[in-house]
C-alpha cells in the first residue's frame, strides 16, 4: 500500500486512513490480543476522529497540527464528553499516530504535548457485606446463584463470566480460568459455597442439555442452551439491586469483592493478581474506599 507520504499532492486521502485504522485494528488484535469489544472501542473513537475532520473540512495533512487537536479536544467538551470519554479518545488516537509513526505511514505526530483534561477520581460504588448477603440469599434459579457467587466469590468481570466453558472450572482443584483483558489468562481460586452453587447448577444443566440433545462446551447457557449475554448478567444483577435499593451493574460486585478482601486485612498485591490487575495503582483505589467507609462508620458511631 502507498504510503500517505508518498502523496505527491500532500493532500489527506480520508480512504486511506480508513485503511490505516484497520490495519492497526488488526495488530492490536494479533500483537496485543486485545478482545472484540476493546478493537470495537478503538475503531469508533477513531472513525469519531475522521468524522471530526471531515465536518471541518481537513483534507491536507499539514493543517492536522497539535492545535487542530486541541481544536478537536475543545470540539468534544463543548458537546458534553464527559473527561473519562475523552481521555480514552485521545488515548485512541495517540496509539494510532505512534503506530503510523513506526510503520512511516505519515512524517509528524500532530498528538504529542497536547492538552490533557483532569479525571476526578470518583470512587467506584460498593456494596456492604450486609447488602451482599442479602443479595446472595434470594430465591435464584441455580444458574442465576452461581452467576452470583462467581461474580461475588472471584471478582470476574462480566466477559470473563460468560465466556466460561465447563473447562474453565476445577471443582476439585478450587479455582476458575478465565482471561481478562489482552487475553491475559488468571486462575482464581473458589471457596466452598461458591463450588456448592457451581455443581448444583452443572447438574441442572446436565439434565437440561440431555432433555433437548443439545451438547456444548460453555458453562453459563441461556434456555436455548446458547452462551449467555453479557446482556443477561446486567439485567439480572440491575434487578437484584432492587432489594437493597441501589443501582447497581456487575462491576459493582466487583468492586465489592476486591473492597471487602482489602477490609478483612487481604495483601494488595493479592488483590492486584485476583482482579487481574496489570497495575498495582489500579488496585489501591479500593483502599481509599475502605477507608473512606472506615471514617463514615467512626463518624456515625461518634454521632450518635
Amino acid at each position: 500500500m502507498e504510503a500517505f507520504i508518498e502523496n505527491s499532492e500532500n493532500t489527506l486521502n480520508l480512504n486511506t486512513f480508513y485503511e490505516f485504522i484497520s490495519e492497526y485494528i488488526e495488530y492490536l488484535f494479533v500483537e496485543r490480543g486485545l478482545s472484540p469489544n476493546t478493537e470495537e472501542a478503538y475503531r469508533k473513537d477513531l472513525t469519531f476522529f475522521i468524522d471530526f475532520l471531515e465536518k471541518n473540512s481537513i483534507h491536507s495533512f499539514e493543517k492536522l497540527t497539535r492545535s487542530i487537536i486541541n481544536t478537536y479536544i475543545r470540539d468534544m467538551k463543548q458537546n458534553s464528553y464527559s473527561p473519562t470519554s475523552i481521555t480514552r479518545k485521545i488515548a485512541s488516537l495517540r496509539g494510532w499516530f505512534r503506530w503510523m509513526i513506526a510503520n512511516e505511514l505519515i512524517e509528524h505526530d500532530p498528538t504529542l504535548s497536547i492538552e490533557q483534561p483532569k479525571l476526578d477520581r470518583r470512587l467506584p460504588k460498593v456494596l456492604t457485606l450486609a447488602e451482599m448477603e442479602k443479595i446472595l440469599s434470594q430465591p435464584l434459579s441455580f444458574r442465576d446463584k452461581a452467576i452470583l457467587e462467581l461474580l461475588y466469590a472471584a471478582g470476574l468481570r462480566v466477559s470473563e463470566l460468560v465466556n466460561l466453558d465447563v473447562s474453565n472450572v476445577s471443582l476439585d482443584g478450587g479455582y476458575v480460568r478465565c482471561f481478562g483483558k489482552g487475553s491475559k489468562e488468571r486462575l482464581v481460586p473458589i471457596g466452598e459455597e461458591a463450588k456448592l452453587k457451581i455443581k448444583n447448577y452443572l447438574k441442572e444443566r446436565d439434565f437440561v442439555l440431555k432433555k433437548t440433545r443439545k451438547k456444548t462446551e460453555v458453562l453459563f447457557i441461556s434456555e436455548k442452551c446458547k452462551r449467555i449475554s453479557r446482556q443477561d448478567v446486567y439485567l439480572l444483577v440491575k434487578n437484584l439491586g432492587k432489594v437493597v435499593n441501589k443501582p447497581i451493574t456487575p462491576h459493582t460486585i466487583r468492586h465489592s469483592f476486591a473492597t471487602h478482601l482489602l477490609e478483612n486485612g487481604a495483601d494488595l498485591r493479592i488483590v492486584q493478581e485476583l482482579l487481574g490487575h496489570c497495575d498495582v495503582s489500579t488496585t489501591q483505589l479500593y483502599t481509599h474506599i475502605s477507608k473512606k467507609r472506615l471514617k463514615d462508620v467512626y463518624f456515625a458511631i461518634n454521632n450518635d
